[in-house]
C-alpha cells in the first residue's frame, strides 16, 4: 500500500514548550513541496505545552499523555500513527534548516539500502555535536569510553570508536548509530521492528534501534550535507530525572541485551559505570564536596584550637580520646549540615551553617551525659562550635565575594537583530535585569531604510550581519526578525562556531518565550515546579526511612504480618522490593500498570493513606501524587502512616 504522505515527524515533548515552538516553526519553513505530518506526544508536561501550542499550530496532532512514560515508549505511540513513507524522530529542542527535510528525503530515495540516516548536528554556538554519529558500545568500545581512553586518544580509530572522533564531519559514510534527536527512517521498517525497545526509559533506545536495523541487513548513514541545531539536554535540564544514571543504565541494558554472554565484561562495565557515575556526580557538585571538606577541616581545627586554649596544648584530652573525638564531632556535624539543607541544594548559606552548628552543640552536649568518660570540658565544646561558626561564615563570605567579583568581570555582550516591537520588548526586559554584567551593543536593522532611526541604537544592517558580529564580538545574538529563517541562523552559527557565539530565535513575542531566552542569557534557572522530594536531604531521609521500616518488618514484624495480613507472601515480597530500593513503603499511587514516575517511587501506601485506588479517578490520583511530591516532609509520611494504621482514610 502506497504511503499517504512523504514524511511523518514524531516529537516527544517534556516541559520545553518554548523550544518546541521554535522547532515546529522550523518544520513549517522546511516542509516546502513535501507532504509532511507532525505528531507531538507530550509526556505529561507541567508547563502547559499542549494548551499553549495547539492553537498556534493547528496542523500538528498533539497527543497528551497522563504520565511520563519515557522517550522510547512515547515515540512508539506517535510511530503507530505515522502515515509517511519516511519517519523522522525529532527532539523538541531542535531547529531544522530549510533544506533539511528535502535533503534527507532525496538521500533516502537514492540510497535504497539505508534504513536510518542522521544529519550533522550542531550545538547552539555552532560547534559539532559528537554524539550525532556513534559506534556500538561493544566491550572494547565501552571500556575505552568509560575509562577515558577516547578522550586521551581522540584521533585513534582504536580508542575513539564510540563517538567516531577520528572521522571527518564533512563526509557522508556508514556508522553504527545516529542520535535519537534526529533519526530519518523508513516508516515501514521501523513499524516492522516495533519501534523503540520499551525497557529503555531515556537514553540508549536510539543505539538499540540502530542495532536492530543493522541486524536486518540495512545501513545506518551519517549525512553531512545538511544540519540542525540541537539545544542538547533541555528536557532533562527541566526535570529532576537523574540523566547521568539513566545514561549509564541504558548502556548496561544495551550491552546486556546484545553482548550478554560476556559476564566478565558486564562485571567490568558495572564497575566502570559506578566510577563514571561517581565522577559525573563529583563534577556536578564539586563545590559542595569542596565545602564538605572545608567544613570538616573547620570543625576539627576549631576543636584543636579550643583544646589548646583550655588545656594549653592541641591534644589535651586523655590518649584514649583520640581519634574518637574527631570522628564523633565530624559524624555529628556533617549530618546536621545535610539536615538543614546546606549541601547539594543550591547556594551555601551562613544562616544554615549556623543552624547546623547549634544542632551539633546540643547533640554533643547530650552525648556527654551518656558517655561520662568523654565529659572533658563543656567550655571546649562551646568554643569549638564558636570557632566553627566563625570559620564556616568566613568561607561562605569569601566565596560570595569571589562569585560577585567573577560575575562583574564576566560581561555578556548582546546584539538584537530586528527593530520591531518584538526587538524593543526584548530590549526593555533585558535592560531591567538586575544582572549588571549584560551589555546590549544595539540593534541590527532589517533594511537600509531603518539605519537612520534615531530612537534606537542601530549598529548595522541585516545583510552585513556577519561583519557586525566580527566587529562587535558579541556573546549572544537574538533574532527578533520574522524574516530570518532557521537556515540563515544555522549558516551564521557555522561561520562563527570558533568564536563561542550563541544564537537565539524569537519570531513572535510572548512573555513565556521571551522569558526563556532571557533566562538562558542571564543564567537564570528556568521557572519549573520544585519538588520537596527531589531535594537531596529528603531523598536521603526517605531512603533511610524505607530501609528502617523494611528491615524491621522483615525481621521482628514477620509474625504479625503472617498473623494479620490477608496476603502475607505478597506483602513480604513488596517489602523486599522496598529494601532493594525499587519502591517505597510510603510513596506515589500507581496510575497504570506501566507507570514509571520520573520523581519519587511507587509506594505500598499512597498519599491518601490507602493501598487501594480503585475508587479514585486518574485525575484525583495525579493530584494526590503531585501534592505529595511538592510538599513532602518526613512528618507527612508519619501522618500518612498513622492514618493508614487507624483507618482514618476510610
Amino acid at each position: 500500500m502506497a504511503n499517504a504522505l512523504d514524511i511523518s515527524i514524531v516529537i516527544v515533548n517534556y516541559n520545553v514548550k518554548d523550544f518546541l515552538r521554535g522547532c515546529l516553526q522550523s518544520i513549517r519553513e522546511a516542509s516546502g513541496r513535501l507532504s509532511v505530518e507532525t505528531i507531538v506526544v507530550d509526556n505529561n508536561s507541567v508547563d502547559g505545552s499542549v494548551e499553549y501550542l495547539r492553537p498556534l499550530f493547528p496542523e500538528v496532532e498533539f497527543i497528551a499523555l497522563p504520565e511520563n512514560i519515557g522517550f522510547g515508549r512515547a515515540n512508539n505511540i506517535g510511530i503507530e500513527k505515522a502515515r509517511g513513507k519516511y519517519l523522522l524522530i525529532l527532539n523538541p529542542d531542535t531547529l531544522l534548516r530549510n533544506d533539511t527535510l528535502q535533503e534527507m528525503y532525496d538521500f533516502m530515495e537514492t540510497h535504497k539500502d539505508c534504513g536510518i540516516a542522521g544529519c550533522k548536528v550542531l550545538n547552539p554556538d555552532g560547534s559539532f555535536q559528537v554524539a550525532c554519529r556513534r559506534g556500538f558500545p561493544t566491550p572494547w568500545v565501552a571500556f575505552s569510553k568509560l575509562f577515558g581512553l577516547q578522550s586521551l586518544f581522540p584521533n585513534s580509530p582504536i580508542f575513539a570508536r564510540y563517538n567516531q572522533l577520528y572521522k571527518s564531519i564533512d563526509d557522508t559514510y556508514e556508522v553504527d548509530a545516529v542520535i535519537g534527536a534526529f533519526m530519518f527512517c523508513r516508516t515501514d521498517l521501523i513499524k516492522k521492528l516495533g519501534g523503540f525497545a520499551p525497557e529503555f526509559f531515556m537514553y540508549g533506545e536510539d543505539l538499540d534501534l540502530c542495532r536492530q536495523v543493522k541486524l536486518q541487513g540495512w545501513k545506518v548513514m551519517y549525512v553531512h550535507t545538511t544540519s540542525i541545531i540541537h539545544y542538547k539536554g533541555e528536557s532533562t535540564k527541566r526535570s529532576s530525572i537523574n540523566d547521568v544514571r539513566h545514561f549509564y543504565e541504558a548502556m548496561e541494558i544495551f550491552t546486556r541485551k546484545h553482548f550478554g554472554k560476556n559476564h566478565l565484561f558486564l562485571l567490568l562495565l558495572r564497575l566502570g559505570i559506578k566510577i563514571r557515575s561517581a565522577i559525573a556526580y563529583i563534577e556536578r557538585y564539586w563545590r559542595d564536596f569542596l565545602f564538605i571538606l572545608l567544613d570538616l577541616l573547620s570543625i576539627n581545627l576549631a576543636l584543636l584550637i579550643s583544646t589548646k586554649i583550655r588545656f594549653e596544648k592541641f591534644f589535651g584530652f586523655p590518649d584514649y580520646a583520640y581519634p574518637v573525638v574527631f570522628i564523633v564531632i565530624s559524624l555529628v556535624f556533617l549530618p546536621s549540615m545535610f539536615i538543614v539543607g546546606e549541601y547539594f541544594e543550591g547556594k551555601h548559606s551562613i544562616k544554615r551553617a549556623f543552624s547546623a552548628s547549634m544542632i551539633t552543640f546540643f547533640v554533643l552536649s547530650s552525648l556527654t551525659y551518656f558517655f561520662p568518660e568523654f565529659r572533658f570540658s563543656r567550655g571546649v565544646v562551646l568554643m569549638s562550635i564558636g570557632f566553627t561558626i566563625i570559620f564556616t561564615s568566613v568561607s561562605r563570605a569569601i566565596t560570595k565575594i569571589l562569585e560577585q567579583f567573577s560575575e562583574q568581570n564576566k560581561s555578556k555582550r548582546i546584539i538584537i537583530v530586528g527593530t520591531g516591537e518584538i526587538a524593543k520588548s526584548l530590549f526593555d526586559q533585558i535592560s531591567e535585569l538586575p544582572n549588571s554584567n549584560i551589555i546590549i551593543e544595539g540593534f541590527v536593522a532589517s533594511s537600509a531604510d531603518e539605519l537612520d532611526n534615531s530612537k534606537l541604537q542601530i549598529i548595522g544592517e541585516k545583510s552585513y550581519l556577519n561583519k557586525v558580529i566580527k566587529e562587535k564580538k558579541p556573546n549572544e545574538v537574538i533574532f527578533a526578525d520574522e524574516q530570518i529563517s532557521s537556515s540563515d541562523m544555522i549558516n551564521l552559527m557555522l561561520e562563527f562556531s570558533s568564536q563561542n557565539v550563541r544564537f537565539h530565535q524569537v519570531k513572535e513575542f510572548d512573555e513565556l518565550l521571551a522569558a526563556s531566552v532571557i533566562q538562558d542569557i542571564a543564567d537564570i534557572e528556568p521557572t519549573v515546579p520544585t519538588y520537596n522530594l527531589s531535594r537531596f536531604r529528603n531523598k536521603t531521609l526517605k531512603r533511610i526511612e524505607d530501609l528502617a521500616i523494611s528491615l524491621f518488618l522483615l525481621s521482628f514484624g514477620v509474625p504479625f504480618i503472617l498473623a494479620f495480613r490477608k496476603e502475607p507472601s505478597r506483602f513480604l515480597k513488596m517489602l523486599i522490593r522496598v529494601f532493594k530500593g525499587e519502591i517505597s513503603f510510603i510513596g506515589l499511587h500507581k496510575i497504570s500498570d506501566d507507570f514509571t514516575p520520573a520523581i519519587g517511587k511507587i509506594g505500598i501506601i499512597g498519599p491518601n493513606a490507602s493501598e487501594q485506588t480503585q475508587n479514585l479517578s486518574v485525575e484525583a490520583i495525579k493530584k494526590l501524587n503531585e501534592y505529595y511530591l511538592r510538599h513532602y516532609t518526613l512528618s507527612m509520611d508519619f501522618d500518612i502512616f498513622i492514618k493508614y494504621l487507624f483507618g482514618k482514610n476510610k
